[in-house]
């Protein structure tokens, strides 16, 4: 077995601190209950959005409308797709398409494209147009957004500038731990071009994660820079975490998620060692519901939850148990934990008889240092609340 690319081993999980609700064996009949309720918001939401798209978070509990000009966009694309393969009806499918042009124009067009969230955007819209329906304006906007992230990539540092101008000295050589999800896009264009450019990149990018992003108690930093001149790693951060030390919610979620996200194209074991290291982290941390406060450096009080963390979280768990062997003895333990999550999900956070333009999940928390989106619905939870429901009840064939 290769080591870790990180020299931490998992912490035990805490079995015994777990919500003993989530022991219990999933309900199929129950979660196709939530998966008719959140299509029926979807549905909603498509007659009150058009083809226009909901804001990153809602406002009082409703998304306000805009244009294909956030980092978020795909979230909702993708949810058009999800709706259309649970449920087969074919609005969602047309309505979906509809988006596909829209994307196309943005990445050759170049609008709102300098950040490295191309992979959040056109692998739920656009890769996962092309896997559905075949389509080839589908699949030539998703290799163009994937060459303009390949464009973000610094070759002495190996990894992929989060945000900004890439000779910006506030931004230059900034990763961040959300880039885990953009990575299935590059490994996608190599794949299907055969171009090795791409992969190599992404390769390379979450070596520098693992070793740098990922603290040795398991936690993570939001994000860590590195001198692109010299390639040295300096210094690790947070951007909407509580503190530099502290562990944000969100950004464990996506470490969880992404790290077997990419172990799926290139057969790296020492990716799902690592993410059981997030995984045990998170789930020993988890508050008495199960749902994550907004930093893990709160297990208990007042602070708010993040349901949508808890969201990417569950999809995380379920892609990881699908990677170990049966004989794992956590393998089924990550399951339970994400059938326990999205269940609590579904009971107490899901927003039941809400009005149009609603979001599904209700008490997440978007950047509470800046305010934004505090206690309100995000569209990335609603989008992997419904992702880990397909996950739970189909043979999903998965967009990333």
């Amino acid at each position: 077995m290769p080591e870790l690319l990180h020299p931490s081993r998992p912490e035990p999980l805490r079995v015994d601190q777990l919500p003993t609700s989530w022991l219990a064996q999933s309900d199929t009949r129950r979660f196709e209950r939530a998966i008719e309720a959140a299509v029926a918001a979807v549905d909603r939401n498509l007659a009150h959005f058009g083809d226009r798209f909901p804001m990153p978070s809602s406002k009082f509990g409703v998304y306000a409308a805009m244009d294909n000009t956030e980092w978020t966009n795909g979230f909702w694309t993708g949810q058009l797709w999800l709706a259309y393969e649970l449920s087969g009806e074919a609005r969602f499918r047309v309505a979906a398409e509809r988006h596909i042009q829209s994307f196309d124009q943005r990445q050759r067009e170049r609008i709102a494209t300098n950040h490295h969230d191309l992979g959040f955007l056109y692998s739920l819209s656009c890769v996962a147009g092309f896997k559905l329906t075949g389509s080839e304006v589908a699949r030539d906007a998703a290799l163009g957004a994937a060459r303009l992230l390949l464009e973000r990539f610094h070759p002495r540092a190996g990894i992929i500038q989060a945000w900004g101008d890439l000779n910006d000295p506030a931004q230059q050589g900034r990763m961040i731990i959300d880039c885990n999800l953009n990575l299935p896009l590059l490994y996608w264009a190599s794949e299907t071009t055969g171009d090795l450019s791409f992969r190599q990149a992404a390769d390379r990018h979450i070596e520098q994660a693992a070793r740098h992003i990922v603290r040795p108690d398991g936690s993570t930093f939001h994000t860590f820079f590195f001198d692109v001149a010299t390639g040295q790693p300096k210094e690790g951060k947070t951007h909407q975490g509580f503190a530099d030390d502290s562990c944000w919610a969100r950004g464990q979620a996506w470490g969880i998620a992404g790290f077997p996200l990419v172990a799926r194209y290139n057969d790296d074991v020492r990716l799902l060692e690592l993410s059981q290291v997030l995984a045990n982290y998170y789930l020993n941390r988890l508050p008495a519901d199960g749902i994550c406060h907004w930093d893990l450096i709160f297990t208990e009080g007042a602070e708010e939850r993040d349901s949508s963390a808890a969201a990417v979280a569950a999809c995380g768990l379920l892609v990881l148990a699908s990677r170990l062997p049966l004989t794992d003895p956590l393998r089924d333990r990550y399951e339970r934990a994400a059938v326990g999550t999205v269940s609590t999900l579904h009971d107490y956070y899901f927003a039941h008889q809400a009005p149009a333009g609603a979001g599904l999940l209700r008490h997440a928390v978007y950047h509470k240092p800046q305010r934004m989106g505090v206690d309100e619905s995000c569209l990335w939870g609603d989008y992997f609340y419904l992702e880990s429901l397909a996950r739970l009840t189909r043979i999903w064939k998965s967009y990333w």
